[in-house]
Parts: structure tokens; sequence; C-alpha cells
């Protein structure tokens, strides 16, 4: 492939790539909202999950360790 073919190319692809965005079956607002929330919560839960494994094993470190 030559550097004269490189802007012929893109141009396939970019055309390649709008006919693929026509066949995407996108979210509703309602589904990416819903989504999103349980992203946002499922996250919380892993924090606070290893925030309380961090709190327990410094605790126990510092009580019977140090």
């Amino acid at each position: 492939m030559g550097i004269s073919q490189l802007p012929q190319k893109g141009i396939t692809f970019l055309k390649e790539v709008r006919i693929e965005l026509k066949r995407v079956t996108w979210l509703t607002r309602k589904e990416t909202v819903k989504h999103t929330l349980v992203v946002i919560g499922s996250t919380l839960a892993v924090a606070a999950f290893l925030g309380g494994l961090d709190f327990l094993f410094s605790w126990l470190l510092n009580e019977f360790v140090i």
C-alpha cells in the first residue's frame, strides 16, 4: 500500500464505519440511566467492601502486631 492510497483507504474506512453505526441497536435513555445506576451502585458496594476490609486489617495489625 502506497502513501497515495491512504486518503482513499481513509474515506472507505469512514464510509464503512458509518454503515456499521446505522446497524447498531442503541439503548434507550431509560436503559442507559438504569445501567449507569447499576454500575455506580456496584462500584460503591465494592468500594465499601474493600474499604471495610482495609479498615479491619489495619485495625487487626495495629492491635496485635504493633
